[in-house]
């Protein structure tokens, strides 16, 4: 079993930054995939971001690329997400998640056996 903590979030302005964390426990995530996603308000969850296993390979969602970046320290078995140039419309709950496989792909929303609770970004215009 897999317990995922997210961390982090806040009320920003726009064109702030934040960074948010994942501190995972019961197993160690090196050879679990790790996913951002998120859920804004009246709308489904929407895929992020991912990251492989080792962290070599990346995976964005459009609305994000260039902007966000995730990355994971598998010695502290914690992964995060940074968000620079914020806007009011990435207002949302933000969820990380992991699936028991090395390997990413975009989306693959229920290919994640493991979530997290969710922690909730704001960003004011």
């Amino acid at each position: 079993q897999v317990r995922l903590v997210e961390s982090g979030g806040g009320l920003v302005q726009a064109g702030d930054s934040l960074r948010l964390s994942c501190a995972a426990s019961g197993r160690t995530l090196s050879g679990y995939g790790l996913g951002w996603f998120r859920q804004g308000p009246g709308k489904e969850r929407e895929f992020v971001a991912a990251i492989s296993g080792g962290g070599i390979n990346t995976l964005y969602a459009d609305v994000v690329k260039g902007r966000f970046t995730i990355s994971r320290d598998n010695t502290k078995n914690t992964g995060y997400l940074q968000m620079n140039s914020l806007k009011p419309e990435d207002t949302a709950v933000y969820y990380c998640a992991a699936r028991p496989r090395s390997s990413i792909r975009v989306g693959g929303e229920r290919t994640y056996d493991y979530w997290g609770q969710g922690t909730q970004v704001t960003v004011s215009s």
